[in-house]
């Protein structure tokens, strides 16, 4: 997916609508960007919390580990 954007006088910008949709993206959400040897501008998109990230490495079946034992 591409789109263009302008950059104001202030420096800001507007995502496009399109963009913000497809990344799921809402006003309070972050951003970090990072510019890469060749100029090009990679833009990670901070929308998810801790709290959602729990059991995404869970398989069924398998018994969870203590977290003493993760630092081991």
């Amino acid at each position: 997916m591409s789109a263009d954007a302008t950059l104001t006088s202030k420096g800001q910008t507007t995502i496009p609508k399109e963009i913000r949709e497809s990344l799921g993206m809402k006003p309070g959400d972050r951003m970090t960007f990072t510019v890469m040897p060749d100029r090009t501008l990679v833009v990670r998109v901070k929308n998810r919390s801790v709290t959602q990230l729990a059991g995404m490495l869970r398989k069924k079946g398998r018994k969870a580990v203590p977290i003493e034992q993760l630092s081991r």
